[in-house]
């Protein structure tokens, strides 16, 4: 899942916006105006969405068509966008440490040119990611 789209109902209420997700069962969030309440409703997504830390075994609905979505009058529907690989860079930008093995004679080389090997380890997962 890198790309998807689901609808969320936004509420205003007491002057402040909250939002909820029909598809996703405890998925919420909220906001004083609407743009803080749409932002904040696409880093819940996010969280709710990203499985790496995921300690449950919940299953994850797909996206419903807004004309499926029974809401009260005063509410409004919105598609909020997950995009997993902007998400973990804007969220999980932590460094990690990695163990690696390359023949010694290419370490000298890399050593002796002054090449960062962190760089172009990012650069080439990178590349292949978008490949």
């Amino acid at each position: 899942m890198s790309n998807i789209k689901y609808p969320a109902v936004f509420h205003y209420e007491d002057s402040e916006f909250w939002v909820e997700f029909p598809d996703l069962n405890g998925c919420f969030s909220s906001g004083k105006t609407l743009e803080e309440a749409y932002d904040n409703a696409k880093e819940a997504l996010g969280i709710y969405l990203d499985k790496s830390n995921d300690i449950e075994n919940r299953v994850i609905n797909k996206p419903s068509k807004s004309c499926n979505i029974v809401t009260d009058h005063d509410c409004m529907i919105m598609f909020v966008e997950y995009d997993s690989i902007e998400y973990a860079k804007k969220y999980k930008n932590k460094a990690i440490k990695k163990t690696l093995s390359i023949p010694e004679w290419l370490n000298d080389e890399a050593i002796k040119r002054n090449i960062n090997f962190s760089n172009i380890l990012q650069d080439a997962l990178l590349k292949a990611i978008k490949e």
